[in-house]
């Protein structure tokens, strides 16, 4: 169950992100921020860095031009971790059944704050006329009340009427429609990868694609390297286990020593023909050292 001094704290929060977001710029307003305030509030990190994570790489790639709405994975991300938590519904699924529908619903809240603000943009047009600075500074700062309930009431109402709606569907996806539930935990793994494709798809990765592949290579060696620690100190831990716990490097995969040398391989080609040909630069330079003191005709 979700108490009601959470709910509070989380309606709160959904206010804020959207101020945060639009003016204050201080990465609170990230879904992965969302998750960890909302794991933090709801008593377990873990699930909220998870959802906020997850939430995080599904619009990653997502972006807005000039007064375009997109969709408040915050929300999402508020919502799905809270009664994933209160609930005990997979993270998975939290995400596809809640986390991603509730942020595309969230659009409709944000074209609605953004049609009120319109008020308070003609009530300044109204005091600049009259060079009333305080009335200016009044209805400026008033312009955040809309941004700020098109989050909160939503939320609020979803986090203090939803629970029994939400038990319900959980009840549902465990039982008669556990097919729908699993594949609901596949579509939530697989959203991140989305997000991903979505950024690759906007970025210069052809013109790059050395250090994409580089740092991709980086990662996945890193990765398996810290992954391996833990077995080291297992096998310091009990001498006779030393020589089985160090088994595991073997050494880096050709595949990656292939990778990072096709990488640097692209990287010097691009470098090499990117500079024009010693012999080329020698005599441009020539050319313009034998032009140096003649008169163009323009200047006659």
């Amino acid at each position: 169950m979700i108490a009601w001094w959470q709910i509070i704290l989380l309606t709160l929060y959904a206010g804020y992100q959207i101020l945060d977001e639009l003016q204050i710029y201080s990465s609170m307003s990230a879904p992965v921020f969302a998750g960890f305030f909302a794991g933090l509030v709801m008593g377990d990190m873990k699930t909220g860095l998870t959802i906020g994570a997850a939430m995080q790489l599904t619009v990653l790639g997502v972006g807005t031009f000039g007064g375009a709405s997109k969709i408040d994975a915050n929300s999402g991300t508020l919502l799905a971790v809270a009664f994933s938590v209160g609930t005990g519904m997979d993270p998975e699924q939290a995400i596809t059944a809640l986390g991603v529908p509730v942020a595309a619903l969230m659009i409709y809240t944000d074209i609605l704050a953004r049609f009120s603000n319109t008020f308070f943009a003609h009530r300044i047009d109204a005091q600049v006329e009259k060079f009333n600075y305080k009335g200016i500074e009044r209805y400026f700062i008033a312009g955040a009340l809309p941004w700020a309930l098109s989050r909160m009431i939503p939320v609020g109402l979803g986090l203090a009427l939803g629970g029994g709606v939400v038990n319900q569907i959980v009840a549902w996806i465990n039982g008669p429609f556990k097919w729908l539930g699993d594949g609901l935990t596949v579509a939530g793994a697989v959203l991140p990868a989305v997000g991903f494709a979505i950024l690759l798809r906007y970025l210069p990765v052809r013109k790059h694609i050395a250090y994409l592949l580089l740092g991709f290579t980086i990662t996945s060696l890193l990765t398996t390297l810290f992954g391996s620690i833990q077995n080291i100190g297992t096998a310091l831990a009990a001498a006779p286990k030393v020589a089985a716990g160090l088994g595991s490097f073997n050494g880096l995969s050709m595949l990656a020593i292939a990778l990072i040398g096709l990488a640097l391989a692209i990287i010097a080609y691009n470098n090499s023909t990117s500079q024009p040909a010693p012999a080329a630069a020698a005599s441009t330079k020539q050319a313009d050292s034998s032009d140096e003191g003649e008169i163009t005709d323009d200047e006659l």
